[in-house]
């Protein structure tokens, strides 16, 4: 179990890493960041989109 657990933290911080970077890089362009990187900074997807401007 040791294994999995330290394979399952590390892909989480990837991927956290990952939606970190995408999401404002969106934003710098223009764009809307995709609702699963919102939700995987801890942010809901439906309050950011009433934010009017990104």
């Amino acid at each position: 179990m040791g294994n999995r657990r330290l394979f399952s933290a590390l892909g989480n911080l990837f991927t956290t890493f990952g939606s970190a970077v995408t999401a404002p890089r969106a934003m710098e362009a223009g764009r809307k960041p995709r609702s699963d990187d919102l939700r995987t900074l801890g942010m809901d997807p439906a309050i950011f989109n009433r934010i009017g401007r990104f």
